[in-house]
């Protein structure tokens, strides 16, 4: 069997159990060599639970146009927007736009934890507030 060696790894954003191969991702994926219907099809399974909910994940092709990927939690600004019910983030970060209580900051750095270059959930936390700030979005409590 010949040896499958690696020719592009990428990272992709999509609606968790509601990808379709059209355009953005559809190009993307054909152009790295991976099968656009057959990864959406994977990936809708994958992320069936998530329906809707952006989420990352980390695409790995082979020569023999195989693929794996590898599904992450969903980025910070989504679920901060989530939670604060913005449609976006402000244009300045001066400009506040949403308030987010401590609870929901927990939760959303509890989520993304595994995700985060933090050593403990105190500090995913602050990486997540620094998010929010940036977006517009105050911390409360």
């Amino acid at each position: 069997m010949a040896k499958r060696e690696v020719t592009h790894v990428f990272k992709i954003l999509a609606p968790g159990g509601s990808a379709t191969p059209a355009p953005p991702l559809g190009p993307v994926l054909g152009s790295k060599g991976v099968n656009p219907g057959q990864f959406i099809q994977q990936f809708n399974a994958a992320t069936a639970h998530l329906k809707g909910k952006v989420v990352g994940c980390i695409v790995t092709a082979y020569s023999d146009r195989s693929f794996e990927f590898e599904v992450k939690s969903s980025p910070a600004s989504v679920l901060i927007k989530e939670a604060a019910g913005v449609s976006k983030g402000a244009a300045t970060p001066q400009s506040p736009i949403g308030k987010i209580t401590r609870e929901q900051c927990r939760q959303i750095a509890q989520e993304k934890l595994a995700d985060l270059n933090a050593v403990s959930l105190e500090a995913a936390e602050r990486i997540v507030e620094g998010t929010a700030r940036s977006m517009g979005v105050t911390v409360e409590g």
